[in-house]
């Protein structure tokens, strides 16, 4: 008997999920046309492209568990998908896997003040949150600088962080529970309302775990009250390092800021033509220092870090006046991305922590890779849990300049491990970084997380690709390796 050739089979097999997942998901809920594929290719790393299989659209809790449970049974691999803001390649697609989009998951559920929490399904927006609560003098305290379109389910897949995150924490420190769906349709829920629970933290797993372990479709946060008070710093320096010195000293002086970023001149005079914020544009580096609690302290506060300022040699020292300049100062920070985009055709946003004392090591050297690969580079930091964002610029009509940029930001994760930090804070692995995981990680290492994995999705059908740069089987790991190739991530479609 004859075989059909490899494109019918592919023809056939996409016509047979796709009449399954109709039965699921009915409508409009499944996507089969490449035009309307193409809307999904991509996430916020925009350099690899991929069409999907399928997309499907479920709007249920019960819908997903279908979904999964069909994918499960018959071995089809699942990429789960939010807003598609991920800069790390997480929500990539797979040409032999259907994308399973979140969007419809788009409801506050339950505002409870009494309890400080809001049940939210994982479409809504980080935004969204406090605009649901801010009429009472509440809010969601992780601000990602994509609030306005970034995602809850996505902010945790990556726990995202934000300016606001070194006083509040990042995404981990203000969940408090979720539900979520495991690969065979199960549903599980994990934490809830209360603060704490005995046993294994579950939550503190699936938080960051990038949608490899299961995919969320409720999540439980924490909101705050408003502080009282909160006055920003606009700190001006001659030098990156001045700058930088001055994070350690105010972190030293026992002081932790509501929020303390960072941006050198590049990204200052970038962000200044964008928002027209009022930043200096004669200076090296800007830190903007947010001090917030009650007004006695907070103008307390103010007067010392002004100090500490100066200390270091700070040449511009300016403190908002009203609420509305505080805005003003943090809208150009938050802007700084799209800002650059105006300088350069094209940028490349990279991701890693360092500790705070070696901040100035590594904007030394990373002025020095500048030179080396002869692409300029802005840079934008959460100054103080030493979060660096640096922004590559290149034209990708030029050729190789993608290849460069990429080149230059390998460098840039492994001088991050060099000095004692890590290869991302809040942007995740996905497949950016997934190939730099040995410079972290043992085999060793990375052999125990895989089996963290394989309790949870023993088939590896859930963003398989993603986070591993090799990958085991579950039956032997550590034996029998998996090639890589039949996951269709060895050349990674290019835009």
């Amino acid at each position: 008997m004859k075989m059909p050739d490899p494109d019918q089979a592919t023809i056939a097999r996409k016509a047979e999920i796709a009449a399954a997942l109709r039965e699921i998901v009915p409508g409009e809920g499944v996507i089969v046309e490449e035009q309307e594929l193409k809307a999904y290719e991509s996430d916020g790393l925009t350099a690899y492209r991929q069409v999907p299989l399928i997309v499907v659209l479920p709007s249920t809790t019960e819908e997903v568990g279908r979904v999964l449970a069909y994918c499960h049974e018959n071995e089809v691999k699942v990429v789960p998908r939010g807003a598609g803001t991920s800069l790390s390649g997480g929500a990539l697609p797979l040409a032999d896997g259907i994308l399973l989009g979140l969007g419809k998951f788009n409801r506050i559920l339950e505002v409870d003040f009494d309890n400080r929490c809001a049940v939210v399904q994982p479409g809504v927006t980080n935004l969204g949150i406090t605009k649901a609560v801010e009429h009472a003098g509440f809010y969601y305290a992780p601000d990602p600088s994509s609030q306005i379109a970034c995602t809850i389910g996505g902010n945790v897949a990556e726990n995202s962080g934000g300016v606001h995150c070194l006083k509040y924490g990042l995404t981990t420190n203000n969940l408090l529970g979720l539900k979520m769906v495991m690969i065979d349709g199960t549903v599980v829920e994990v934490g809830g309302k209360h603060l704490d629970s005995e046993g294994y933290d579950l939550l503190g797993l699936m938080t960051g775990s990038e949608g490899l372990l299961g995919v969320v479709t409720e999540v439980t946060v924490r909101i705050l009250r408003k502080p009282e008070t909160a006055r920003a710093l606009l700190l001006g320096f001659e030098s990156s390092e001045a700058g930088g010195d001055t994070v350690a000293a105010i972190i030293a002086g026992g002081i932790i800021p509501g929020g303390m970023e960072m941006m050198d001149r590049p990204a200052i005079h970038a962000a200044e033509a964008f928002v027209h914020a009022g930043y200096p544009l004669d200076v090296e580096a800007l830190l903007i220092v947010e001090l917030d609690g009650p007004e006695a302290e907070v103008d307390q506060l103010i007067e010392r870090v002004s100090e500490i300022a100066k200390a270091q040699g700070a040449t511009t020292i300016r403190a908002s006046r009203s609420d509305e300049e505080r805005l003003t100062f943090w809208a150009g920070r938050k802007a700084a991305f799209p800002a650059v985009g105006q300088i350069s055709p094209d940028y490349y946003c990279m991701d890693g922590t360092i500790p705070r004392h070696q901040l100035a090591k590594v904007l030394t050297r990373m002025t020095e890779l500048s030179g080396h690969y002869g692409l300029r580079v802005a840079n934008v930091f959460h100054a103080g849990d030493g979060n660096l964002h640096p922004l590559i610029l290149y034209d990708a009509n030029t050729p190789g300049e993608l290849e460069k940029a990429e080149d230059f930001g390998s460098d840039i994760l492994r001088l991050c491990v060099e000095v004692g930090g890590v290869l991302t804070g809040e942007h995740g692995v996905g497949v950016e970084k997934r190939d730099l995981m040995g410079t972290m990680f043992t085999e060793t290492d990375l052999d125990q997380q895989q089996r963290v994995k394989c309790a949870f999705d023993p088939k590896a059908l859930l963003n398989p690709g993603k986070v591993f740069p090799q990958l085991h089987s579950c039956a032997e790991l550590g034996r029998v390796h998996i090639n890589r190739g039949q996951l269709r991530f060895p050349d990674l479609p290019r835009f």
